[in-house]
């Protein structure tokens, strides 16, 4: 059985990700560049995932995981993303943990690993 947020869609909680940036002095398209880094995905690909209200479940099994995406390590919410055993809830704390980096305004090409 899967946690609540893998049929979550990714629509429902993408404005949350651009308000949270957004008020820290960063942009949308920064956060679309960061999303694009982790799942491979264009912005058009992005946007038809938005449009149809794909599921976590669904956008992270249609992606092409960055391959330095396991160098993202820190805490999300007091878990450390390292240490998350459910490889879906790993790449969704992933992605949490790319938004609040560039939310914290640590330098885009330090969130997108190099």
């Amino acid at each position: 059985m899967g946690h609540r947020v893998f049929t979550t869609s990714v629509a429902s909680v993408y404005p949350h990700y651009v308000t949270k940036v957004e008020k820290k002095g960063r942009t949308k398209a920064e956060l679309d560049q960061t999303i694009a880094w982790l799942t491979g995905y264009d912005d058009a690909e992005l946007q038809g995932h938005l449009e149809a209200g794909t599921t976590f479940e669904d956008f992270f099994a249609g992606a092409h995981l960055n391959p330095n995406a396991s160098l993202i390590t820190g805490s999300v919410c007091g878990v450390k993303v390292q240490d998350v055993e459910d490889p879906l809830m790993r790449q969704i704390r992933y992605l949490d943990k790319l938004v609040d980096e560039l939310a914290k305004g640590r330098p885009l090409e330090k969130v997108l690993r190099p």
